[in-house]
């Protein structure tokens, strides 16, 4: 007997397919549904990478304009000063660089007259290795030039270098324009003059027969010649260099104190500085840097303390008291044609310079300066 259907339940009949379970949606449901969910989360994931590449753009061009842009485009805006700069920049190349070159000699017995040409000569020069340099080391006289050039740099570096400064921090201090002018110009004034005139300067006021010496003698005093004294020679070059180039060494000095701002003294002063204070926590500090960059290279130039100067005076008072290294290589290698022996002692007072620079410049990146170049 067959089983009937009522027409209510065959009404309300719904496809499976169609209907939900009791345990969740259906299979497409939920994929329609993690499909709608996937397609902001690829959205955000695309924005946050568009974010951090144009965050990673930004950042190369704020380095880069904080580098003054690419090369190219710094070559493009500085052109007009390259080129400026070119003439002077060719000129240190062809007198100063280049002819490092020619310290090749020192390992040579050169002889210029061995070929037609000068620079010939050098390739058919025989080499003989460090035996210059075991000549001059041998040498008593060279030692002894050492020794008074030494001796000259630390008097020069005690009695001369800070006059400059002291004279900057007198003529900053005066009020009055026109006095001020006048004051650096008759202290600049020396600085052209040449060495010959200065020394017969000297001549002429501390010589046997110079104004002091003749006005002791009228007065029944014994007279002096301070000019020929080889025990206070090196007193007498020191006196001669600060007359002639401390007033000029003052500019560099002036310039730093033009740079300090008039706010710092105003507010120095009413917190009761007095003009001493002031000049130590104001003035000096501010010429700190170009103190310590100027006492780097004069460090460096130990071993040149006047090669023109003592030339003209080396008779006078005789080798023993003014023979530096300069005179000395000029007396006993360029004079007499040994160049080889020259370019010894040359080489190794540019390799001493060379070594007294850094060694002040690390000294002066210890106490917190530029120096000549940054760390």
């Amino acid at each position: 007997m067959a089983h009937s259907t009522t027409p209510g339940a065959a009404a309300g009949a719904v496809p499976s397919s169609v209907t939900d379970t009791d345990d969740g949606p259906s299979p497409s449901s939920a994929a329609r549904s993690m499909a709608k969910g996937a397609e902001p989360a690829a959205l955000s994931k695309a924005s946050k990478a568009s974010r951090a590449s144009k965050a990673s753009k930004a950042s190369k061009a704020s380095k880069a304009s904080k580098k003054g842009g690419t090369f190219r485009t710094r070559l493009k805006r500085d052109r007009t000063l390259i080129l400026m700069t070119l003439p002077a920049i060719l000129l240190v190349l062809l007198f100063n660089y280049i002819p490092i070159l020619g310290n090749v000699v020192a390992f040579q017995e050169y002889d210029p007259y061995i070929s037609d040409n000068g620079f010939i000569a050098v390739f058919e020069s025989p080499w003989v290795g460090f035996e210059q340099f075991t000549r001059l080391f041998e040498d008593s006289a060279f030692w002894d030039a050492v020794q008074n050039t030494l001796v000259l740099f630390s008097l020069q570096l005690v009695l001369f270098f800070p006059i400059p400064i002291l004279l900057a921090l007198l003529i900053n201090s005066v009020i009055r324009p026109r006095v001020r002018a006048v004051s650096q110009a008759i202290l600049y004034l020396p600085h052209f003059f040449s060495w010959v005139l200065v020394i017969t300067v000297f001549q002429q006021i501390f010589g046997g027969a110079g104004i002091i010496a003749q006005t002791l003698r009228q007065h029944g005093y014994e007279g002096f010649d301070l000019m020929t004294d080889p025990g206070i020679f090196k007193f007498l070059v020191t006196s001669e260099g600060v007359w002639k180039d401390a007033g000029w060494g003052i500019i560099v000095f002036l310039a730093a104190l033009a740079s300090v701002s008039p706010d710092l003294y105003e507010a120095s002063a009413m917190d009761g500085a007095g003009r001493w204070r002031r000049m130590w926590h104001v003035t000096l500090p501010a010429l700190r840097p170009v103190i310590a960059l100027l006492l780097v290279l004069r460090v460096g130039d130990a071993l040149t303390v006047g090669f023109e100067q003592i030339l003209l005076q080396r008779d006078a008072v005789g080798p023993g008291a003014a023979e530096v290294l300069d005179t000395y290589v000029w007396w006993n290698g360029v004079r007499n044609q040994d160049f080889s022996y020259a370019a010894a002692a040359g080489l190794i007072k540019g390799v001493v310079s060379l070594g007294l620079v850094l060694a002040a410049n690390k000294v002066a990146h210890l106490m917190g300066e530029q120096g000549v170049y940054k760390k």
